[in-house]
Order: C-alpha cells, then sequence, then structure tokens
C-alpha cells in the first residue's frame, strides 16, 4: 500500500495553511539548546581543508566504523584511503585494480580494517588495509554504481546500471540472490536491524523488501520526482531521502511515516549524512553550499561554503567531522582539469 508523503505535491508549495509544505518546514520555535551548542562549536571550528586524493573527481567518501581511516573512490578507476591524524588526512595508500571508475565504496560496519569498491568494471572489490591489498573480486552482471554492506556484516548488496542488485556472502564472496527491478533503482541500503532492504527509485518511491526473504513489504510515494538517496541514522530512529525536487524528507523507521522536510536546497539532493549521535544531518547537491539541519527541528544550523557542487558527505563515526568531496578544477594550471581532492570541515579555525 502506498503511503503518500504528506503535502508533499508541487501544489502544496504555494500554500501555508496548516498541513502544508512552508507551514511544515517552519514550526519550529527559536534554536534549541543543541543547535546553540554545535554552532558555538564550529564558530570556533568552521575551517574546511583539502588534501590531494585522486586524479579525477571523487564519486565517494565514507570513514571506518573507528573513525580512524577515510576512503575515497574517483572517476581515476581507484580508492584511496587516509589516517586522520589530529588535524589533518594523511594518504596512507592508493588501492588499484579497478578498470573503470569506482563510483560507490563502503566499509564494513564492524571491522575497521575491510571496505568494498562498486565499479563500472562490472566487478566489486573487497580491500584489506593491513595488507593493502586485494582480497576479492566478485565478477557481477554488469556496470556497478551502489554497494552497501549490511549492518551484520554477512552480506554485500550492490546495484548496476541496469536496475539489478546483487546479494554477495561476504565470506565466500559468492552470490546469494540477485534481483532484477522493474523501476530505476538509485539508493540501496538495509536498516539497521537487517531485516529490511530498501531502495530509492526512478519514480520518487521508496520500495521496502524483507531480508532476506526479498519479499515486498511496502511502497512509500515520498517525493513527486526521482528519489535518489537514502541514509539510516546511527540511533535507529529515522531514515532520510533525498530527491530531484531539492527537498530532504525524514521517516520515521517503525511508522514509516514522513516527519518532517528541509528544504533550503535548489537542486536535486545527491548526498546525505546523519552525524554520529543522530542529530544532525547534512545534505548537498549542486547548490554550492552543504546544509547541515537539527534533525529533531528541522532549523539550520549551518552551511558548509563550497565552489561547486557537492557529490558525496560523510560524517565522521564519533566527532563534529564532515568529510566530503566536489566537483572541483584544478584552476592553477588548467581550469578543465579535475581536482580530485577530498576535504574535511569542522576542523579547528587556528589549526
Amino acid at each position: 500500500m502506498a503511503v503518500p508523503a504528506a503535502a508533499m505535491g508541487p501544489s502544496a508549495l504555494g500554500q501555508s495553511g496548516p498541513g502544508s509544505m512552508a507551514h511544515w518546514c517552519s514550526m519550529s520555535s527559536g534554536p534549541t539548546r543543541y543547535v546553540l551548542g554545535m554552532q558555538e562549536l564550529f564558530r570556533g571550528h568552521s575551517k574546511t581543508r583539502e588534501f590531494p586524493a585522486h586524479s579525477a573527481k571523487v564519486h565517494s567518501v565514507a570513514w571506518s566504523c573507528d573513525g580512524r581511516r577515510l576512503a575515497s573512490g574517483a572517476f581515476d578507476k581507484t580508492a584511496s584511503v587516509f589516517l586522520l591524524e589530529k588535524d589533518r588526512l594523511v594518504k596512507e595508500n592508493n588501492y588499484r585494480g579497478h578498470g573503470d571508475s569506482v563510483d560507490q565504496l563502503c566499509w564494513h560496519p564492524s571491522n575497521p580494517d575491510l571496505f568494498v569498491t562498486a565499479s563500472g568494471d562490472k566487478t566489486i572489490r573487497i580491500w584489506d588495509v593491513r595488507t593493502t591489498k586485494c582480497i576479492a573480486t566478485v565478477n557481477t552482471k554488469g556496470e556497478n554504481i551502489n554497494i552497501c554492506w549490511s549492518p551484520d556484516g554477512q552480506t554485500i548488496a550492490v546495484g548496476n546500471k541496469d536496475d539489478v542488485v546483487t546479494f554477495i556472502d561476504a565470506k565466500t564472496h559468492r552470490s546469494k540472490a540477485e534481483e532484477q527491478f522493474k523501476f530505476e533503482v538509485n539508493e540501496i541500503s538495509w536498516n539497521n536491524d537487517n531485516n529490511m532492504f530498501f531502495l530509492t527509485n526512478g519514480n520518487g518511491c521508496i520500495n521496502i523488501l524483507s531480508y532476506p526473504e526479498l519479499k515486498p513489504v511496502q511502497s512509500i510515494n515520498a517525493h513527486p520526482s526521482n528519489c535518489i538517496c537514502i541514509k539510516f541514522d546511527p540511533m535507529g530512529k529515522y531514515f532520510a531521502t533525498g530527491s530531484a525536487d531539492a527537498l530532504v524528507s525524514l521517516w520515521d523507521v517503525d511508522e514509516l511515516v514522513c516527519v518532517r522536510c528541509f528544504s533550503r536546497l535548489d537542486w536535486p539532493v545527491r548526498t546525505l549524512s546523519f552525524s554520529h549521535d543522530g542529530k544532525m544531518l547534512a545534505s548537498a547537491s549542486e547548490d554550492h553550499f552543504i546544509d547541515i539541519a537539527e534533525v529533531e527541528t528541522g532549523d539550520k544550523l549551518w552551511e558548509v561554503q563550497c565552489e561547486s557542487p557537492t557529490f558525496t558527505v560523510a560524517w565522521h563515526p564519533k566527532r563534529p567531522l564532515l568529510a566530503f568531496a566536489c566537483d572541483d578544477k584544478d584552476g592553477k594550471y588548467d581550469s578543465s582539469r579535475e581536482a580530485g581532492t577530498v576535504k574535511l570541515f569542522g576542523l579547528p579555525n587556528d589549526s
């Protein structure tokens, strides 16, 4: 059964009565103590530093579960791993082997040494930072564009350009199941309990399957246009979706209802990340800033300035540090050359 998100139609955008988008997005009264505290912190930690990572644009950044390492995947067919030292990222290694762009990567949920990359070369690769080697290459049927690791660490799901999602056993590296979808699959994710599997699709819906049975549970009409990205908050209370209508919507995990929306971006929302305490949500697009909202109110907490569209954002798993990557050009020598840098926001102003 489809559950329409309240007042999601374009007609509601022009209204301001109860239940309308404008009313809904402006209901809080004055900043909360949390917002004031974080704004005070960011006033002293508003520095963004850039770190050279790749020779072409960076598509994906992700932190290891212990927060000691940041991985990045790029159009130059490689992954890079950095160590976080005090107030900077120090490049540890570059991981080569893919024959095409590395579009997305993620870390094992509880082992801080393993990460997996999805590539257009029709493979996924699992890497171990201790040996700096690829410990498994798994051949898949199509050009891979999205990937996630199940919360229990046992399964890797990978989606390709033909809307096929393959479920791979993380230990044997063999395919356990494969699902062909009749809609455009954008981003995929398990819920934190590992018993449901979520897909955002090109029709603006969130499709929910039971796991491991992969039987349809529900389809939610989340947005009037393409639903692009999805993220679950670490506390297991909410998940958020971002869409081509430039809105971010926040959903109650248990009730599967939309509780509020964030509407400060003007361009399609490409990427989302919840902070470690589940209280902040970063969202980004082709707008030249990253919006940081307080989850409980939807209020603007901060914005991080950028010079170009942002492809990927990731909050550190323990600290208020935000890693991100933009479509930056290396203006010094050649304005068309991609810079391939990874950025870190939340550093002390005097660092």
